[in-house]
């Protein structure tokens, strides 16, 4: 009999929040009185601007030539002109900038490269560090880097503030790679500067790499903009943004999820290899989206307007959930980290089945979006909620979720 060989570290990966949404809803028949409204999915909704649509069809033309994995120089170009004007940043466009597939590839990417997961024994092999709760690529990328994901416990009390603080030494001396997401999904929390002064600290005793997952940036809700990483580094005076990659994307900011297009930038000398690594990989940007994504990189029209949009959407939705729920404005994205507890619930996987089932909205258990270590889970007893659809149809949502909670109170 011949064996199939099969990388065995492909049995280590969970499924998806999705797949489990899928599984738990089985049996479940929403009722038909209402039409379906998902809150789940953290897909934008919002129309492509006209700007980015017309720039692929003008440049079609590029469907016929191979692309260059580092991308266009123009392309390049209009990233370090954004870090320029969105954080005062003077970034190399040839030794610190490369294109991505989207944010979600250039993670699970990134730590292929960074991370030396060569066997060795139990004692002596690398941790990659994840919040807890966090967005599940970092834990299957850490798995098939041969890496063990490490969980960091979040506090409630602190907007689930990640605690840094609880690592033990014997995990900081393993750990290879971090990844950090500021805003955060699901919470919308945005790191401060003294928290990104303490990690570059420990990164450098310790050597490990921070990966800066931004694609959140461009959706806020206060007066200033979210801090980024790299800002976060000139600031406190790495300018050489030393072991610090940031991602970001144009999914969220410019509404185009289906171009997959995004950017890394940081220290010249991880760049080097990860360009390397994705060469051999296949992971060239299509010059069509490129294109297109020069043109989006340049104008800032239509990120401010689709930030006003979701500040608009959030005025209304927000205070119907508020009454209701344990849930307040988060600090940016798109997203509301609600706790059911006075909706009576004391399990999210409860709530969201029977508000389908009753009320035909879908919400995703906060639960999926954590892990359990050590007895707690930091997402059990909440849901989050995507609202990325028009501001009539999230509102619809609110109000259903609503009439729910006091309908089961009575």
């Amino acid at each position: 009999m011949i064996i199939q060989p099969m990388n065995p570290l492909l049995s280590k990966l969970q499924p998806y929040p999705f797949e489990r949404l899928k599984q738990l809803f089985a049996g479940v028949t929403p009722n038909s009185k209402y039409r379906p409204i998902s809150l789940g999915i953290g897909e934008p909704k919002h129309a492509t601007p006209q700007l980015i649509t017309d720039a692929l069809i003008a440049n079609m033309q590029g469907l016929s030539v191979y692309p260059p994995t580092a991308g266009e120089p123009a392309l390049r170009e209009a990233a370090s002109g954004w870090l320029q004007r969105r954080y005062g940043l003077k970034v190399d466009p040839v030794t610190q900038i490369l294109p991505v597939n989207g944010s979600r590839e250039a993670l699970f990417a990134l730590t292929q490269t960074v991370v030396d997961g060569a066997p060795r024994g139990p004692e002596d092999g690398a941790y990659v560090l994840c919040p807890n709760p966090f967005y599940q690529i970092y834990e299957g990328a850490a798995f098939l880097a041969g890496a063990t994901p490490y969980f960091v416990p979040s506090d409630p009390a602190r907007n689930f503030a990640v605690d840094w603080g609880s690592v033990p030494e014997s995990v900081w001396q393993r750990t290879q790679l971090i990844f950090v997401c500021s805003p955060g999904n699901p919470t919308g929390a945005v790191m401060p500067l003294d928290e990104w002064r303490m990690l570059f600290e420990l990164s450098d005793r310790y050597g490990f790499v921070v990966a800066s997952d931004e694609c959140y940036s461009e959706i806020y809700f206060r007066d200033e903009p979210p801090l980024g990483g790299l800002e976060a580094a000139a600031k406190l005076g790495r300018t050489d943004f030393k072991n610090l990659i940031a991602l970001t994307s144009l999914s969220k900011r410019s509404n185009v999820p289906g171009m997959r297009s995004g950017f890394v930038a940081g220290d010249a000398k991880l760049i080097k290899p990860f360009l390397v690594y994705r060469t051999y990989h296949g992971s060239a940007m299509s010059t069509v989206v490129q294109a297109a994504s020069i043109a989006a990189w340049n104008d800032e029209q239509h990120v401010i307007e689709n930030r006003n949009q979701y500040r608009a959407k959030f005025a209304q939705v927000t205070p119907v959930l508020s009454a209701v729920l344990d849930v307040a404005l988060p600090d940016a994205a798109f997203y509301l980290w609600a706790g059911v507890a006075p909706a009576g619930y004391t399990s999210d996987t409860d709530f969201a089945r029977d508000l389908l089932a009753q009320y035909n909205v879908t919400v995703l258990p906060g639960s999926y979006l954590a892990r359990e270590v050590r007895g707690f889970n930091p997402g059990a007893g909440r849901i989050r909620m995507a609202l990325v659809a028009e501001t009539s149809e999230c509102l619809e949502a609110a109000q259903r979720i609503a009439e729910f909670i006091n309908h089961s109170k009575t």
